[in-house]
């Protein structure tokens, strides 16, 4: 009975020690610069812009950490930043880039994306919600997405998607 007591505890700690190997194998892979396009909604019912971005980003087997510009309609630029903490597939972190102020975020990897929710510092259409996806689509490119659910309607919105690719 001690000895399979011991294998059982052996396997969990080797199972636990995968995992951890694992997740900052995931998050190495967004190491590097990244460009690319894509669209923001400043409210949920506002236009849709068209934005070109650049991203540095800053891996290690415990973080990830974003720093980007996007631009848009010609002249206006926006820094964009998420720091990232992992702890396992958990990760909190805060994001700059909403007209709001620092965002806190919260949340887990699944697959291929790290599923946040966002904390507003003020109200954003209607409520301080929103969820933050950050999501590895291939070797080389990246996708963030943020949702939002529209106050009057109730359903959700894309308000950001960012396509990127390592350059």
């Amino acid at each position: 009975m001690k000895s399979l007591a011991c294998f059982v505890l052996a396997g969990c700690l080797m199972a636990a020690a995968d995992a951890r190997a694992d997740e900052a194998d995931f998050l190495r892979s967004f190491q590097g610069n990244f460009a690319g396009r894509g669209i923001v909604k400043v409210t949920t019912d506002a236009p849709t812009v068209n934005v070109s971005c650049t991203f540095n980003s800053d891996a290690t087997s415990t973080s990830l950490s974003l720093d980007g510009n996007c631009r848009g309609l010609v002249v206006v630029t926006r820094a964009i930043s998420a720091d990232l903490k992992a702890s396992g597939a958990k990760y909190t972190g805060v994001y700059v880039g909403s007209r709001t102020g620092p965002a806190q975020l919260a949340g887990s990897r699944s697959g291929n994306a790290i599923n946040l929710g966002i904390s507003w510092a003020t109200e954003v259409n209607g409520d301080r919600k929103a969820r933050l996806t950050v999501e590895k689509t291939s070797g080389d490119g990246m996708r963030l997405t943020v949702t939002d659910v529209d106050p009057k309607t109730g359903k959700s919105v894309v308000t950001s998607r960012i396509d990127l690719q390592r350059i």
